[in-house]
Parts: structure tokens; C-alpha cells; sequence
């Protein structure tokens, strides 16, 4: 049974997309984050939060609870293509590459999403996993899935910012990302976002995406972070994480607790 893919009806009619950060893997913070019915989709941060197989699927199981809303996962680059094939499983739909450099980087990351057809050009074989209902759904359903997967890239390396025309036309590229953390450490300028050239960098990423017809997402901590972004034309914001949430929560609160019982 082909499942309904928030984040890709979206992008494809042009709407603005809102997604938020899961370090967690816990499915009450995903059920949590459906509740609120005002995202289109949580982003599960694979790169740095710990999982195991099991919890993947318990992730895209909490999804599945929620009509309005589909997942992502944030893939390391190694081993790129075997985390691909268990994320989209287990019922994560979408999928952001990180370190992506140039055109091989950006074929290979396509290829592992999309279903070894002759049509569609990818190396994901047949599989009884969570996403075909562990064998039991249509196989045609199963590749018009993995072709409504959104492929998003991390733009964060110097190579990829030189390279970035060539990236982005890579056919299948859906989304891409500036990364200023990666970006100011790969040009020896570790740490400073602000600094000029990466400022200048992360423009002309949204600059050439939009040019080349690629939805450029943006990563905020507060909403009001969006205006200068909106107004360069970018539409799709991925908001907030729930661990810096808490620290946030509890540094402002605890602080203010402390201070009117005098300590």
C-alpha cells in the first residue's frame, strides 16, 4: 500500500514546508510533535543521535499515526547507501544527505534512494521490510514510493559550494542545505557563521538553488529567525531540536527559579 508522503505532495503543488529536529529517537517525542499538527515533518538527526534498527521502525510507526505528517533522516556520508536502504525501510520516507562534496557524491546518494528499475536509474532492490509491508505490498507501490522520496543535500564543504551547478544538476535532487558549521571549518574559519565568506556562501547556495528550480531549505531556532530568509525566497525552514529545546527551557527557567528564591 503506497503511503501518503507529506513533505513531497508539498513541495511538488510549491508550498511552504515546516519541519523540526529529533535527536531522540523516542516515538513519544515524534507523537508529541504530531500532536502540535503543525509540521509537516520531523526530522530525525541520524548523524549525531544514537538508534538501533528496532528504533528506527518505532519512529516511522509513531509517523504513520499522523495523516498530516511524514519523516526524514539525516544520513551520515558513510555508509551512505546502507543507511539509506534502512531508513527509507523503516518507514522514514525522506532522506538528507550530509557531506556532500560533488557530482559522484551526489549520483551515489540519488541512486540509493531511488528503485534499481530500468526507469528509474537507482540501486534499491526488492526488500521485505517495514516500507513493503515486509514483502506483502505491490511491488509498483513500492517503486512509486521510493520515487515521492525527497532527496536532500547538506551544502557544507568548500568542494561542494565550487561544485555547486554540477550538484545540483544531478538529476533527483529535491532539497539542498546550507551547513555553515561544516563550511567555516572546511575554509579554516571554524565556528564563525557570521563571518563574510560564509554568509557569502550559504547566499549563493539559496541564490543557485532557486535559479536551478531546487527547493532551498533553512535550518532556525526561533520562527523570527525567517524573515531575512523569506524574503530571499525560501519557502521551507526546518525549526528547532528537541535537546536544545530543553537545555534552552531549562537554562532560562531554572535561572529565573533560582533568582526569586535568592540563590
Amino acid at each position: 500500500m503506497k503511503r501518503r508522503n507529506v513533505l513531497r505532495e508539498k513541495l511538488k503543488n510549491g508550498e511552504p514546508t515546516i519541519g523540526t529536529h529529533a535527536m531522540s529517537i523516542w516515538p513519544g517525542v515524534v507523537e508529541m510533535v504530531g500532536r502540535s499538527g503543525t509540521m509537516d515533518y520531523v526530522e530525525f538527526v541520524g548523524e549525531y543521535g544514537p538508534y538501533d534498527l528496532h528504533s528506527l521502525e518505532n519512529f516511522g510507526r509513531a509517523v504513520d499515526l499522523f495523516d498530516n505528517m511524514s519523516a526524514m533522516m539525516k544520513i551520515e556520508q558513510q555508509p551512505r547507501t546502507y543507511l539509506t536502504v534502512r531508513a527509507i525501510g523503516s518507514g522514514i520516507q525522506n532522506v538528507l544527505f550530509a557531506d556532500i562534496r560533488d557530482p559522484d557524491d551526489a549520483r551515489e546518494a540519488v541512486r540509493a534512494t531511488r528503485a534499481d528499475t530500468p526507469k528509474t536509474g537507482g540501486i534499491a532492490g526488492a526488500g521485505s521490510r517495514r516500507d513493503t509491508g515486509y514483502g506483502q505490498d505491490a511491488p509498483e507501490d513500492y517503486v512509486a514510493q521510493l520515487e515521492d522520496a525527497v532527496v536532500a543535500f547538506m551544502i557544507e564543504k568548500a568542494e561542494a559550494v565550487e561544485n555547486l551547478e554540477a550538484v545540483l544538476s544531478v538529476g533527483g535532487v529535491d532539497m539542498v542545505q546550507f551547513g555553515p558549521g561544516d563550511y567555516s571549518m572546511s575554509i579554516g574559519l571554524t565556528g564563525q557563521y557570521d563571518h563574510p565568506e560564509v554568509k557569502k556562501a550559504e547566499q549563493f547556495t539559496i541564490e543557485t538553488a532557486i535559479k536551478m528550480g531546487i527547493a532551498p531549505r533553512v535550518e532556525i531556532e526561533d520562527y523570527s529567525e525567517a524573515a531575512p530568509y523569506i524574503e530571499m525566497g525560501v519557502k521551507d525552514f526546518c525549526i528547532g531540536t528537541d535537546l536544545a529545546i530543553i537545555h534552552d527551557y531549562c537554562k532560562v527557567q531554572g535561572a529565573g527559579l533560582a533568582k526569586a528564591l535568592g540563590i
